[in-house]
């Protein structure tokens, strides 16, 4: 079912759109968005429209106004039964109307009513929020307007009055009848370094002596056939921060959640690295195979298929695996497949089968039903002293994300849950959702993003040891206290940022006050901490940016959908929502406007402003059934043949555990065939469970050498063959793929470690030899452990 962005009348037809403008002010790491839409009506006809278009889950939407013919119309936030009533009310006494609400399915969707717009009016639409933005593992701040709002698979349930309902005309990018423009001042007390973005951009222009603030524009011409993302790189950034924000004046009458002083806290953990990554744990990889999988990640040229790159993913995380861990590889569409019918442990034998399961994957499962997977995997008994780590891959194209979301919450205590959002348009509601509530990360994979990067870090992260006993405590003067408002913190990885927000009651102190808040921890048995010393000064924020960012943060803990917020939460999520004005599933935006004495006349008309074709778009309606384009980048797997479908699982029998390895059947020309030219896929696709690599053809040709001459260049006598070869490939990896160092890291620790256990004695000769042999200039350091 096919869904997409714009003002919609009731029969789902599009109304005139002009422009679309977006100001956005970046203030370190939270940004601020005001977006106007304008629209007129140029018929003769009063219309009656429906507008749909996506947010970013974490952003705090808490205005909405309409300025019709000149006059201004402001929103008030109410209880959502209240708004949808009044609302209907001012529609059938032909007054003008506006609704604004969350789709009940769906966070980051949101639908909007415009009643009654008069033939030749003009109306503009301005939405405003705020929002946190994430960290890149590079130091960058990623901001995303969301732009696109992809096809979203319906399966089996009920989804009454959704907006995911609609069905508006396409037509090609060249052919969209409005204009888009962005805005961006960027400000930071550190200094700015650089701005990049996926879209062309006006070249920076930088204020202040220190480079401490710059505006950018986006070039003219621009349509919404993609998101458009920002990174922000600032001189500093791991800095940990303190802000009070002032809450309501004393004169002002409101009492609740405003009426107090707010603080946000900004941590960045100094975790060290652990010295013993864990070695136990079952791993289940669940994998999207719905027919748009098929499509490209980006519209770039050449760019990788999604299930190529989610292949290539799997043929990495399966190498890097620790031995004696659990796994399994769930694919789901409309159906879902199994490799095998329980997780299995890691032997050189299952990592075979499975890897020849991955190479014979393809998109074709029909719809996008990840509900079922879920819960299958849920049901199977868990491993004694093997953790479930489960891993979701997903171009993000379902329906009822909420529904999805308390299944997960529902296991929590069992796993731990790390997804990725794969192409333009995956649900940031369901991808951030899934993670945020079973402790994991989430990830995003757009442009030039590559999947293989991003899960390896993720694995890294599972592969850590957890971080115990987490607990944040304030020393405040007498009198003064703090009130969390985030939820507790369980989970902490290393290199991540931690946000809390607590509410200040009491009296506050002098100006020259400060107070303190202690961040604790244990890891492995130790305990570490952290503090920040603040000033309780609050300064004054007109937009109560603070405030609402803690709302945000408590409503995304308790408010699980319009339907499914338990009873014991939904007066507070509908007392927190109102107080601050941050929209939730409980509570709508509703205008009348009151500057019209006389009725709208004219019985109501719908008319088309049509949308553009993304690719696939047409081809994916109401199933998905593949959307290839000519320029895609073709697979590094070509697979012959297809393992027969069941509904419950694709593999091989149960293997006794422990077996030994035993030496794959690949011939060279096989290599070449399944994947591509791309020598390190090659190379990796050659190690061997434990970390090892054989020394044969296979080997020798991606070194571009001959077996004779690597078994004539052996330096000690009688020396294993595997410790050559695997010498051989750990100094290939850091003298041909340094930059791709993330996707292999792990991996080439696990040979590294072989190497101590295997061939301790002799490594020094063998890789003093190797480095000669490959005429490299890696340090053999790099061997170390």
């Amino acid at each position: 079912m096919v869904l997409r962005g714009g003002l919609l009348t009731r029969k789902e037809e599009p109304v005139p759109l002009k422009s679309i403008c977006v100001t956005l002010s970046i203030r370190e790491f939270v940004a601020g968005v005001s977006a106007t839409l304008n629209y007129e009506n140029e018929e003769d006809v009063p219309l009656e429209t429906f507008f749909v278009f996506p947010m970013d889950d974490d952003s705090a939407v808490y205005s909405f106004e309409a300025v019709v013919d000149g006059k201004k119309i402001k929103a008030e936030l109410q209880e959502k039964r209240k708004a949808h009533s009044i609302y209907e009310s001012a529609i059938s006494n032909r007054r003008q109307a506006f609704l604004l609400e969350e789709d009940k399915y769906s966070r980051d969707v949101f639908c909007c009513n415009v009643g009654n717009l008069n033939p030749g009016s003009k109306v503009a639409l301005t939405l405003k929020s705020v929002q946190e933005l994430p960290l890149e593992a590079d130091g960058a701040l990623r901001y995303v307007l969301p732009a696109v709002l992809n096809p979203r698979y319906r399966g089996s349930g009920s989804f009454e009055d959704s907006c995911l309902d609609m069905k508006p005309p396409v037509v090609p990018l060249e052919d969209l009848p409005y204009t888009f423009s962005m805005v961006a001042t960027i400000s930071s007390q550190h200094g700015i370094e650089r701005i990049q973005s996926n879209c062309p951009f006006s070249p920076t222009e930088y204020l202040g002596e220190y480079k401490t603030s710059a505006q950018v524009s986006l070039a003219d011409g621009h349509k919404f056939d993609r998101d458009v993302e920002l990174l922000i790189y600032y001189s500093e950034v791991h800095t940990p921060t303190v802000a009070v924000e002032m809450g309501q004046p004393k004169d002002n009458p409101v009492d609740g959640f405003m009426k107090d002083p707010s603080a946000m806290v900004c941590f960045y953990p100094n975790i060290p690295e652990a010295q013993s990554p864990v070695i136990c744990g079952e791993f289940v990889f669940l994998m999207d195979r719905s027919g748009s999988m098929q499509c490209p990640i980006s519209k770039q040229d050449k760019s990788q298929l999604r299930i190529e790159a989610a292949k290539e993913t799997l043929l990495l995380l399966l190498k890097s695996l620790p031995i004696g861990c659990y796994f399994n590889v769930y694919g789901f569409g409309s159906s879902y497949e199994a490799f095998f019918p329980n997780s299995v442990q890691y032997t050189q034998q299952t990592m075979e089968e499975a890897l020849r399961r991955v190479k014979l994957m393809q998109a074709d499962l029909g719809g996008t039903e990840i509900l079922t997977p879920l819960q299958i995997i849920y049901r199977e008994p868990s491993i004694a002293g093997h953790p479930l780590q489960l891993f979701v891959f997903t171009d993000g194209e379902v329906t009822d994300t909420f529904n999805i979301i308390n299944e997960v919450k529902r296991n929590r205590l069992r796993h731990r849950c790390f997804s990725f959002g794969i192409g333009e348009g995956a649900s940031t509601s369901l991808i951030k959702g899934i993670a945020r509530v079973a402790g994991g990360t989430s990830e995003f994979i757009t442009g030039k993003d590559r999947m293989q990067f991003k899960a390896l870090r993720a694995l890294k992260r599972a592969l850590q040891p957890a971080v115990e006993d987490i607990s944040v405590s304030w020393d405040l003067p007498r009198g003064l206290s703090a009130k969390m408002l985030s939820p507790e913190q369980t989970v902490l990885y290393k290199g991540q940022r931690l946000i809390v927000y607590a509410l200040l009651s009491g009296t506050m102190p002098p100006a020259e006050a400060t107070g303190e808040v202690n961040l604790k921890y244990t890891l492995q048995g130790k305990s570490l901490e952290n503090r920040v010393t603040f000033s309780l000064q609050p300064k004054p924020d007109d937009n109560f940016t603070i405030h609402r960012l803690a709302a945000k943060s408590f409503l995304q803990a308790k408010d699980m959908g319009f339907r499914d917020t338990p009873a014991k939460d939904k007066k507070d999520v509908l007392k927190i929502s109102i107080d601050c004005g941050v929209i939730s599933s409980q509570t709508a935006f509703i205008a009348v406007n009151k500057n019209v004495n006389k009725p709208v006349q004219g019985p109501l008309t719908c008319r088309d402003v049509p949308r553009p074709i993304l690719f696939g778009a047409a081809s994916m309606m109401p199933q998905y059934h593949g959307c290839a384009l000519p320029n895609a980048k073709s697979s590094y797997f070509s697979p012959a043949s297809q393992p027969t479908r069941t509904s419950r699982y694709v593999g091989m029998p149960d293997r006794q555990d422990g077996c030994k390895p035993c030496k794959p059947m690949v011939s060279k020309d096989l290599c070449a065939l399944v994947f591509g030219d791309n020598h390190l896929v090659q190379l990796i696709s050659l190690q061997n469970a434990d970390g090892s690599w054989y020394l044969d053809e296979n080997l020798a040709g991606i070194l571009g050498k001959s077996l004779e001459d690597l078994l004539a260049a052996v330096p000690v006598k009688d020396a294993n063959s595997s410790s050559w070869a695997t010498v051989l490939a750990v100094v290939w990896l850091h003298s041909n793929a340094k930059q791709m160092k993330g996707e292999w890291e792990l991996l080439e620790k696990k040979a590294r470690t072989w190497i101590h256990i295997h061939a301790a004695s002799i490594m020094q000769e063998l890789v003093k030899a190797a480095i000669v042999f490959t005429k490299s200039s890696v340090d053999p350091s790099i061997f170390a452990l």
